[in-house]
């Protein structure tokens, strides 16, 4: 390997051609350990890498994953009282009165299976 080779990519030129060629990875992953893997694995991280650059996604705020992860999955405002153990809590939450604390994200995560880096939102900031 001449590792004074690589580099990230450069251009959309560039990344079309990282898409390309890792499209047919995913209709035959490749075996473990094999050259066709590290090729693959080194794809997706110069594909990750460049689209993280040029297209990185906003962080969404905590009450709008919420929101989706109930919608996606048919939850309701009672299966969220629920989880918090208070109507107001949920309620608070839900109208943006209160801002999720880390007992209430470590209780969603764990009820509804979501990350708990998801429920975050700006608060690391």
């Amino acid at each position: 390997m001449d590792i004074g080779a690589v580099r990230t990519l450069a251009d959309d030129a560039e990344y079309r051609l990282a898409l390309a060629a890792i499209r047919p990875y995913f209709e035959a992953e490749p075996a473990e350990g094999t050259s066709e893997a590290a090729h693959f694995d080194a794809l997706a991280l110069l594909i990750e890498e460049y689209e993280d650059r040029h297209y990185p996604l906003p962080k969404a705020e905590p009450v709008e994953v919420i929101k989706a992860i109930m919608a996606a999955k048919n939850l309701s405002r009672a299966d969220l009282v629920e989880v918090l153990g208070s109507k107001s809590r949920a309620a608070d939450l839900l109208n943006g009165r209160r801002e999720i604390n880390l007992d209430q994200i470590r209780k969603i995560s764990r009820a509804w299976g979501i990350s708990a880096g998801a429920l975050i939102g700006d608060l690391a900031a």
